[in-house]
């Protein structure tokens, strides 16, 4: 037998980068396939973090990341101090736990009642018309919104004047209305794709269960209830815990089209304000500091929610 060369010391770190370097040596093929990724990866998120020093400077373009004076925390102050930081902090935050309270459950719900339907060919198109929305591109969705709920030609404007409402409210100008539209729209947009996974999880369940549940006389519904849903838990876990490491992140995308001067109030979240300070006022390091808060937030969400998981029970990210 040949002896290890690392002797018996394999707990130790030479111990594990000698595994790992044999790990890659069988695997270099799959390794290679890697590594495009990895580049990408490399050049896209992590090289780009060079540049969140100008949080931290008085950035100038003519000066350069090293060339502009550090100024400390003083852009994380002046966002604090503005008038507009507490009201930017309310409007993500209610509007991401809008989405999350409302939307989360869909999927599994919806996971659920595709599990149910024993005709295939009908399954099948209920599947197929409930994920479609989601292609659907964000500016297209937001056009159609604002098509259907125009108060002088949509459909919402003809149905209310043929109630008797001669002057129907424009929904899509109404503060009040700018998140259920927002956070309703995107449910059943997404509700369908985000169910696939579920679904798949339930594909996984041993039948043999289900015929021995119906031998002692269980219900669909008590089926559903102790063999279904403990099995999409651990997914539906780890998916909770990765929304909770976004809640500060919404589409920015959907939100900027969504907005007009009559909403702002209540539309405007940390992403569009960190654009327009960025990209409009050319106020490069405040937005580098807003967004650089954002994430930090997003970081300890995500930690604290996967630690609370992992104490409650054995599922969590790591």
């Amino acid at each position: 037998m040949t002896e290890n060369p690392m002797g018996r010391q394999r707990s130790g770190w030479r111990y594990k980068l000698y595994r790992a370097g044999r790990g890659i040596r069988r695997n270099w093929g799959l390794y290679l396939l890697l590594l495009p990724a990895v580049v990408l990866l490399f050049c896209f998120n992590y090289l780009p973090m060079y540049g969140v020093q100008i949080a931290f400077k008085d950035f100038s373009p003519s000066q350069g990341i090293q060339g502009s004076p550090w100024v400390g925390l003083a852009n994380f102050q002046k966002f604090f101090n503005s008038f507009q930081s507490k009201n930017l902090i309310w409007n993500t935050v209610s509007l991401s736990l809008y989405s999350l309270i409302a939307g989360f459950p869909f999927p599994i719900i919806l996971a659920l009642m595709v599990n149910q339907i024993r005709v295939k060919r009908f399954k099948q198109v209920l599947q197929v018309v409930t994920y479609l929305p989601h292609f659907i591109s964000t500016v297209v969705m937001v056009g159609i919104m604002l098509i259907l709920l125009s108060p002088s030609n949509g459909i919402y404007g003809n149905l209310a004047r043929v109630l008797g409402v001669q002057n129907p409210a424009n929904i899509m100008g109404e503060a009040s209305a700018f998140q259920h539209v927002y956070v309703w729209s995107d449910v059943w947009q997404h509700a369908g794709w985000d169910s696939i996974i579920y679904i798949a999880a339930l594909a996984a369940v041993d039948p043999s269960l289900y015929e021995a549940a119906t031998v002692d006389g269980a219900s669909k519904l008590q089926r559903l209830w102790h063999i279904d849903l403990p099995f999409l838990i651990p997914t539906a876990v780890i998916l909770l815990i990765m929304r909770a490491g976004n809640v500060m992140n919404l589409g920015f995308e959907k939100v900027y089209l969504m907005q007009n001067p009559l909403n702002t109030s209540i539309s405007e979240v940390i992403s569009t304000y960190v654009y327009k300070i960025g990209m409009i006022s050319n106020q490069y390091s405040l937005s580098a500091a807003v967004n650089l808060f954002n994430t930090v937030i997003n970081f300890v969400l995500l930690i604290l929610v996967n630690g609370f998981s992992k104490k409650l029970g054995d599922t969590s990210l790591w």
